[in-house]
């Protein structure tokens, strides 16, 4: 399938697939939609806390990187779980433009070291944050009440729906803590019904530029 970096609308890059017609993030924004859900919506939730997220499409390392930035703001400790079937390639990767336009040269060497450090492996990114890339897909993730956050963030429900079921958020709900939060760029009908039945209680929220919502699911 061809593939090709793009720049976004607030100009940070992202990885195109025209055979889909889908991005690995929003055409509108690729940092303001990661900062926006995934920041604002969920990682902000934690504060002052030592948490466990599990990212869903570890992709080009953005949401990644973006928590890792905000670790000292929030006075996070982080264990970091990325979860990926298909790993970008680092040609792909030395494309992106992630460190200029969060000018975050200063920590340049941690997004190269992201992508360099071998699939799962546990690495300390830093004192506050560890950092394991599962090369594996969702359907097979068998954790346990252990993550307090999860970053939904696969390809869209229009191009792979079988990533979008109850099974699959069956599969969220389980891996999730008692309070844990599941936050995701999507809003779909169906997709909030089948978090629900599967027992998360669903809001919807603002989304970030260019969708109107957005959802966060809670396990109670």
């Amino acid at each position: 399938m061809e593939r090709k970096v793009i720049i976004t609308s607030d100009g940070s890059s992202t990885i195109h697939l025209p055979e889909w017609n889908e991005q690995y993030h929003s055409k509108h924004g690729a940092i303001q939609e990661a900062k926006h859900v995934f920041i604002k919506n969920g990682l902000s939730l934690f504060s002052n806390n030592k948490i466990n997220i599990l990212e869903i499409g570890f992709g080009t390392g953005l949401n990644s990187f973006i928590t890792f930035l905000e670790v000292p703001k929030l006075n996070l400790e982080i264990d970091y779980i990325g979860v990926e079937a298909y790993p970008v390639a680092s040609d792909e990767i030395e494309k992106l433009n992630y460190v200029k336009a969060l000018n975050a040269q200063n920590f340049e060497c941690v997004f190269e070291e992201m992508h360099q450090q071998n699939w799962e492996n546990c690495n300390t990114i830093s004192p506050t944050f560890m950092l394991t890339k599962r090369k594996q897909f969702f359907n097979e993730i068998n954790d346990v009440d252990f993550f307090d956050l999860i970053y939904f963030d696969a390809f869209g429900a229009r191009v792979q729906p079988e990533l979008w079921t109850e099974e699959i958020f069956k599969i969220m709900f389980n891996a999730l803590k008692n309070g844990g939060v599941l936050v995701t760029y999507s809003a779909k009908g169906s997709v909030r019904r089948a978090m629900q039945h599967v027992g998360f209680t669903v809001e919807r929220l603002p989304g970030p530029p260019g969708k109107r919502e957005m959802l966060r699911a809670t396990k109670y």
